[in-house]
């Protein structure tokens, strides 16, 4: 059974977004970063992050490439999109992309991700160090700076809602507390469901000390 959060404007879903899609109205915009299903750890490319986080046990699961079909609900939700990891989905045609320059200095590791959007702005780059992410504890072995992601909403200037269906620890959401944008999200493993709450819980009550 679907369990649904509201903290705040935030709503949130623990369960199959193949399922909960057809649930949901339409919103103004799609900002989410997919499984990929590149099977990077049986490759031997993890990190130490990524050993920390059990990654190599159990990352598989999460990393399962998500279908064509539902690839196509995703870009049916919201008139406006960006998905992250664009060069592993079959995505329709656009002139527009965002890129994420991690200032990578390790040279066997990637130095930028790819997002498709439709969003009418000239391609533009964030620069943003992934050691500097790295710092601070992550909650997910792939986890977006909540930066990266307030970055990206800003561009849907006119969204007033943003659904992530693949919300794993829940930095999209936390960006739309920062922003006072509404969010929905919705997230299959239990583990990171409980940490997306705590989150934007937090981000919330954050926003409420300086209000």
């Amino acid at each position: 059974m679907t369990e649904i959060v509201k903290i705040g404007d935030a709503t949130l879903y623990h369960g199959d977004c193949l399922e909960i899609l057809p649930t949901l109205d339409k919103v103004d915009a799609v900002v989410t970063d997919p499984p990929y299903g590149i099977e990077r750890f049986k490759k031997g490319f993890g990190t130490t992050r990524f050993k920390n986080s059990g990654a190599e046990k159990d990352g598989l699961v999460w990393d399962k490439k998500p279908s064509l079909a539902l690839m196509d609900m995703v870009i049916a939700a919201a008139p406006l999109q960006v998905i992250w990891g664009a060069n592993n989905f079959a995505l329709p045609t656009s002139e527009y992309f965002f890129v994420w320059d991690k200032q990578q200095t390790v040279n066997n590791f990637a130095s930028a991700e790819l997002a498709y959007t439709n969003i009418k702005q000239p391609a533009k780059v964030f620069r943003y160090s992934i050691h500097q992410h790295n710092k601070r504890f992550n909650e997910h072995p792939t986890e977006k700076p909540v930066k990266l992601m307030e970055w990206c909403i800003t561009f849907a200037k006119d969204a007033e809602s943003v659904l992530d269906p693949f919300m794993g620890s829940g930095t999209t959401g936390v960006a739309c507390a920062n922003l006072g944008r509404k969010f929905i999200g919705i997230e299959i493993e239990r583990k990171y469901f409980d940490i997306a709450c705590e989150r934007i819980e937090a981000a919330y009550a954050q926003g409420r000390l300086f209000a």
